[in-house]
């Protein structure tokens, strides 16, 4: 007798669904609410960052109004102590900011994915040496290192980029390497294994697409360290003095008294600009992390949750 036709479908539909179901997973968590007003956060700042030229409406190297001039219909952020105007300093210190973030991040992401990546998934040896340089990392603190690298190195995007980007893998490469772990022992990368498939192939074809949304996850996550990072290090002055940024915008104003005399908007706006769209990728990432981490879903402590409930008369389910 033939096999019924009911017995297949199933089978095909379970393993569609493994196969795609972390993916599924993320795109359901960037319709939640915390997702969606950081994706809102972001993108606003990405097209002002992208029409900056255009939007700004006076130029940042000429002065266009008077010494630290209060915010008025002409200038609405003010004038800083060269009277330049405020907000077309802003535009277009957000694009610098936002490549030196993005692009520091990404360095991260690779080298913390790399070392995770061959961490877990060899192990013995490997995991040993890689993990304990990962440790030696972990414990010196980031900024302080990453002030004495950068007083070494000199005064320069490049090297505030490369700075942060080496400084700051070290979770990530501890997030992956757990879940490499986890991915090692299951049926289809033994399968995999069992048939002749070489490491390359197996981490290309089989672990890269689990980790997929999980580097992504990390990667929003980082660029809001890396944003930060990169605003201390130029308010502490070891950024390129030339380039415009957030962070050189607030270490000039503060450098030439914008505090004291009362002259605030020249240095809040960046400083606003710079909590929102950390804001905006914390939000973005920990909605995607919420999504992936049953634990975190289920939990107190989720993006997702937006309001408090009452825990008198719950009983056990309060907890």
């Amino acid at each position: 007798m033939g096999t019924p036709t009911g017995t297949t479908a199933p089978k095909a539909k379970t393993r569609s669904h493994s196969r795609g179901g972390v993916w599924a997973e993320m795109a359901r968590s960037l319709t939640t609410a915390p997702a969606i007003v950081g994706i809102v956060i972001i993108a606003f700042f990405v097209v002002l960052s992208v029409a900056a030229d255009v939007l700004a409406p006076y130029s940042t190297t000429e002065p266009s109004c008077a010494v630290f001039a209060p915010p008025s219909p002409e200038h609405w952020l003010g004038c800083d102590d060269g009277g330049i105007d405020v907000l077309s300093l802003v535009l277009l210190g957000g694009r610098v900011s936002m490549i030196v973030g993005f692009t520091a991040a990404v360095i991260a992401i690779v080298i913390g994915a790399l070392f995770g990546i061959l961490s877990g998934y060899f192990g013995g040896a490997t995991d040993v040496v890689l993990m304990r340089i990962t440790d030696y990392f972990i414990v010196i603190p980031q900024i302080v290192l990453m002030i004495v690298v950068a007083t070494v190195w000199g005064p320069s995007l490049s090297h505030v980029v490369l700075v942060i980007g080496f400084l700051m893998w070290t979770s990530t490469a501890r997030i992956v390497r757990a879940q490499v772990k986890t991915l090692r022992e299951r049926v289809s990368i033994r399968r995999a294994e069992s048939i002749g498939a070489g490491s390359t192939r197996v981490i290309v074809r089989h672990i890269l697409p689990q980790l997929g949304p999980l580097l992504i996850a990390n990667a929003v996550l980082a660029v809001t360290l890396a944003i930060f990072n990169e605003t201390a290090l130029a308010f502490l002055g070891l950024s390129d003095p030339t380039a415009v940024t957030w962070g050189t915008i607030m270490e000039h104003a503060f450098e030439r008294d914008a505090i004291s005399t009362g002259a605030w908007w020249a240095i809040v706006p960046a400083g606003i600009a710079v909590a929102l769209l950390i804001m905006g990728c914390y939000l973005l990432g920990s909605a995607i992390e919420d999504a992936l981490n049953p634990r975190l879903r289920a939990s107190y402590l989720s993006v997702r949750t937006w309001r408090m409930r009452p825990l008198v008369g719950r009983g056990k389910d309060a907890l």
